[in-house]
């Protein structure tokens, strides 16, 4: 059973889209279930001012691309690296064991982003 929070991201999902000349982006994808997610981000005096996702996968994973960019935008590259697994699990309340592998996609996704923005 998903929480109210979970559902209410997969139904309505937030900065979903991509993003014109992105600061950067990255591409994941779960080898094992086929779930891909890819974000893009502009940055503005060193914040995530734009973050957006597109992502094809399972209730779950749209769900954790959605909250996480609700927890990143407005955070500078330091803070964007302190958010964790966990701080994703909790904006969305519950998040089945068996659905785990969404969160994991979207923090790779996130790492990958940040890399990126080096580069």
């Amino acid at each position: 059973m998903y929480s109210p929070q979970v559902l209410d991201h997969f139904e309505h999902p937030r900065n979903a889209g991509v993003l014109e000349s992105p600061d950067a982006s990255a591409q994941v994808e779960n080898p094992v279930c086929g779930d891909v997610l890819k974000l893009s981000a502009k940055l503005t005096d060193g914040r995530i001012a734009e973050l957006k996702f597109l992502a094809q996968g399972c209730v779950p994973a749209i769900a954790c691309a959605s909250a996480l960019t609700e927890l990143l935008i407005g955070k500078s590259l330091q803070e964007a690296r302190a958010v964790k697994r966990e701080d994703l699990v909790r904006k969305l309340v519950r998040l089945p064991e068996a659905s785990a592998h969404a969160s994991h996609l979207a923090m790779d996704a996130l790492a990958a982003l940040l890399i990126n923005f080096k580069k």
